[in-house]
């Protein structure tokens, strides 16, 4: 019996240790899912699968409601040296939108001396945390300059999404609350540095002048006629016979499937979506395959649809937070890209 006592004594240490292992296990497996597990990659949508999935407009602004216009002259001015040190520092520009998606959420971009704890300037840098002493990090050139540096010290950084990138570099106590500037950020890069692509998603050609208009006039001309699955017009239509039949009156054919229209044209962040382009429902938001309906969105948060039966086509507002809202929308007719 004195040969199994050592045994005995070890037994509780070994439970522990399994116990302890389970639950690291169970916790990086819940890390990895809800992160996409960053591993040189990300599934689905990729680089161009942007958090941002509730914008209030074709490029204007961000979910928390502000638009570029609402900026203030200090704000732009500020926005304006984050995108010159990043860009005089070779950093591509979706680390500018990066950076500035950061900054308007830690100070409105402002370079402001106070904050949380010792928290300073645009992006709420703190000395205590090896960011640089307060004058440094109040300094918007200074304070952008180690927040790039950082940021491209992440591995496969450009592969995240915006809010997850953000939250590696700054370790916020709220580290979702950057996604909803991506918008708002995007915009930016657009109007101050005329880029057309700061989200890195492939640049989508805009459509000929008035394509979108006919298609918009053609479907808003049919509200009131009743889904019927299947039907194409003119009395009756489903979700994509709508679709298709609005996009022939505008001169550009569509497939007849919602989950064949998704790939009708180029993808762009639903953030970017502007009138005309395809919104889509699908089970599993980053599997087109499980598409099931598609609506046209028409700018000001609103969109038109054919939804189901028994009800009518119909104008209403956008579900941004819908939970199988596809964050990326189709342009008709413009060539399709890798998004």
């Amino acid at each position: 019996m004195r040969t199994l006592r050592p045994l005995r004594l070890l037994l509780p240490v070994v439970v522990l240790v399994a116990a302890l292992g389970l639950f690291l296990g169970v916790g990086f497996m819940a890390f990895t899912a809800s992160t996409g597990g960053f591993s040189g990659g990300t599934p689905g949508y990729g680089a161009c699968d942007p958090s941002v999935r509730a914008p209030v407009g074709p490029l204007a602004g961000s979910r928390a409601g502000t638009r570029i216009g609402d900026l203030s002259d200090e704000q732009r001015r500020n926005a304006a040296t984050i995108i010159g040190v990043a860009r005089d520092m070779g950093a591509p520009p979706r680390a500018w939108l990066i950076a500035l998606a950061t900054a308007m959420q830690e100070s409105t971009l402002r370079n402001i001396n106070y904050g949380d704890r010792d928290s300073l300037g645009l992006f709420q840098q703190r000395p205590s945390q090896g960011w640089g002493s307060p004058a440094q990090v109040t300094d918007p050139v200074y304070a952008t300059r180690i927040f790039i540096e950082r940021l491209l010290e992440v591995p496969a950084w450009e592969a995240m999404p915006v809010t997850v990138a953000a939250q590696t570099v700054q370790r916020s106590a709220f580290p979702d609350a950057y996604a909803k500037w991506e918008g708002l950020a995007a915009e930016l890069v657009q109007e101050l540095a005329d880029v057309a692509d700061p989200t890195g998603c492939g640049r989508t050609a805009v459509l000929p002048e008035g394509v979108a208009g006919a298609a918009i006039a053609f479907a808003l001309g049919e509200v009131g006629k009743p889904y019927v699955w299947g039907a194409t017009g003119p009395n009756t239509y489903d979700c994509s016979g709508l679709m298709l039949r609005a996009f022939q009156a505008a001169g550009i054919n569509l497939p007849r499937v919602s989950r064949q229209q998704f790939y009708a044209g180029g993808h762009v962040p639903i953030s970017q979506a502007q009138p005309g382009d395809l919104l889509f429902y699908a089970t599993d938001p980053s599997d087109p395959s499980t598409i099931h309906h598609v609506t046209m969105y028409l700018g000001d948060d609103q969109m038109v649809e054919a939804p189901y039966t028994g009800e009518q086509v119909r104008v209403r507002p956008v579900p941004w937070n819908f939970k199988e809202l596809v964050p990326l929308a189709t342009r008709p007719g413009t060539t399709p890209n890798t998004a």
